[in-house]
């Protein structure tokens, strides 16, 4: 039979849920959990090289997001400020190249013009590659694919008899991207949440119940681990 197995995940995507809870759990605000969770994203992203990923994208903020209070939502618009301008200097010098994904059009223009230039000062890293989802959605993301490409068609530069999948995922956020082998949800909830739908078509899904803020590199290595023991069929039979 053919070891279809795998070493370790190339790219690993994770739906980063529980700080909230996390944090009333401790008689804290829910902002005071956020900031907790964005210490465990650096721990992380410092992990990814000894343990063979390459590629991390973590689910900062979704399109729905938006219905929390407006004081958890502009508090978590502050953290992602902070944070850029905190870790901006160490990622350059750390070797990861960073990316943001999602409809950039409803955050405030100076976070706009952070994100922009975080990604421009570290665009020729090559180390491990952090991709941070802030207001993205994964049907948001492919509507806005979809008109894209339509708008090309409409121009003319772009055949419809040439449009398939390859094409279309050109037209994603994460067209410069492999697909995910392996999406971690922490917390205990099992369920997506609009998070890469495309993308994650044969990706793995690991649902644990740690709540984001205790996940650990340990917590990372052994799900990594368990990863590698499973075969990966892409709709095939084993041989």
């Amino acid at each position: 039979m053919k070891d279809n197995t795998q070493a370790a995940p190339r790219h690993v995507a994770i739906i980063m849920d529980g700080n909230g809870r996390w944090a009333q759990a401790r008689g804290k605000p829910r902002l005071y959990g956020h900031r907790a969770g964005g210490r465990r994203v650096r721990e992380i992203l410092t992990a990814c090289p000894d343990l063979g990923v390459k590629y991390l994208t973590v689910f900062a903020f979704s399109t729905e997001n938006w219905k929390r209070t407006q004081a958890e939502v502009t508090g978590l618009m502050t953290l992602f400020k902070r944070y850029i301008t905190r870790e901006a200097t160490a990622l350059r010098d750390n070797g990861v190249c960073v990316r943001f994904i999602g409809d950039r059009i409803r955050l405030e223009p100076k976070l706009v013009e952070m994100m922009d230039n975080l990604e421009k000062l570290t665009k020729d890293n090559d180390l491990v590659h952090l991709t941070v989802a802030i207001n993205y959605g994964g049907r948001d993301e492919v509507a806005r694919a979809t008109k894209r490409l339509a708008c090309d068609v409409k121009a003319g530069t772009l055949d419809p008899e040439a449009v398939d999948a390859e094409t279309l995922a050109k037209y994603l956020d994460t067209c410069v991207l492999p697909d995910p082998d392996l999406v971690i949800r922490t917390s205990g909830e099992a369920r997506i949440s609009n998070f890469l739908l495309w993308q994650s078509a044969y990706s793995e899904y690991e649902f644990i119940d740690t709540l984001w803020p205790d996940f650990s590199r340990e917590i990372f290595a052994e799900i990594l681990e368990n990863f590698a023991k499973r075969e990966r069929r892409y709709g095939a039979v084993a041989q």
